[in-house]
């Protein structure tokens, strides 16, 4: 049943502190569904520190291409998970606006195991090694060498129902629920990514809010906080995170990772490396056009 969301309650803020309107005109980047809480949430960066926002467009800053707010692709309403990563790749090529997907990987798989592409994105090795040990198709003390072989061979033959490329993998997070998103949303060489994050709390808390009065008129449980590092981990000391389920973690770059068991209950279950089945892409296509319909 539809439930009208009602209007997030940001943190206290004053309202003398203009957005710059290159940065609220990213925004459209967004489904609709956001975009009135994001603008709330950049108002809530400009009063907490005036200059932070400005300075973005002093000096190049990543993801480029107005991609800020992609991960707002996914509507409101469809969101079962947010996925908090600790800031966007400092790479052009690999940051895409969107939490652990990076723009530089194609192909995941290739004859003798994982892609090159991949093999260099350690975080998404990492990622996969940690799927794959879950479904059993890898031991968990050996994850490298011979023993990916005979599973990249078999993806690139499409005879092992893989999907292969990064996009596959992304929609396959999108159609279980998931906002990938970023505890910084930008990224700046010459400053500190925890300094970055601190300027997006008082974003993070407009979405949290929002998520949780939408979960709340909907009698639903919010979705659940995947964190991901030491930078993300501070969105559990947020006061509007109190409600939500967590699930914390290491972040992927370290080995550790792969065997990280409550990453592997979680993930385990979702099949993020097969392919979707006809009638289950169907199912979400016919799933994300209701829900856009009924949130415009």
């Amino acid at each position: 049943m539809w439930c009208q969301l009602p209007k997030a309650e940001s943190p206290p803020v004053a309202t003398d502190s203009p957005v710059p309107d290159a940065i609220a005109a990213l925004v459209r980047v967004a489904h609709p569904s956001w975009h009135a809480i994001l603008a709330r949430g950049l108002q809530g960066v400009a009063d907490a520190d005036p200059g932070y926002l400005p300075g973005l467009l002093k000096a190049p800053y990543l993801p480029t291409a107005g991609r800020l707010f992609a991960a707002f692709a996914q509507p409101l309403a469809a969101v079962r998970y947010v996925l908090v990563g600790e800031g966007p790749y400092p790479r052009a090529a690999s940051a895409t606006g969107v939490c652990f997907m990076d723009g530089a990987v194609g192909s995941l798989w290739a004859p003798t195991g994982l892609s090159k592409q991949v093999n260099r994105a350690t975080s998404l090795r990492n990622f996969m090694k940690m799927l794959l040990v879950t479904e059993g198709r890898l031991h968990p003390e050996r994850t490298s060498g011979d023993a990916l072989m005979s599973i990249g061979s078999a993806a690139v033959t499409g005879s092992c129902g893989s999907i292969g490329s990064l996009a596959q993998l992304q929609d396959n997070l999108l159609r279980h629920g998931f906002l990938l998103l970023n505890a910084a949303l930008a990224f700046r060489p010459d400053v500190p990514p925890i300094r970055e994050a601190r300027g997006w709390q008082p974003f993070l808390r407009s979405v949290l809010a929002a998520l949780a009065q939408y979960a709340e008129a909907a009698g639903q449980a919010p979705p659940t906080l995947v964190l991901w590092g030491k930078i993300a981990a501070q969105v559990d000391t947020l006061p509007e995170s109190a409600g939500f389920p967590k699930a914390v973690a290491e972040h992927p770059y370290n080995l550790s990772f792969i065997g990280n068991q409550e990453m592997q209950a979680l993930f385990g279950p979702m099949h993020l490396l097969a392919v979707a089945s006809p009638a289950s892409v169907a199912g979400a296509v016919q799933a994300a056009s209701m829900i856009n319909s009924l949130v415009k």
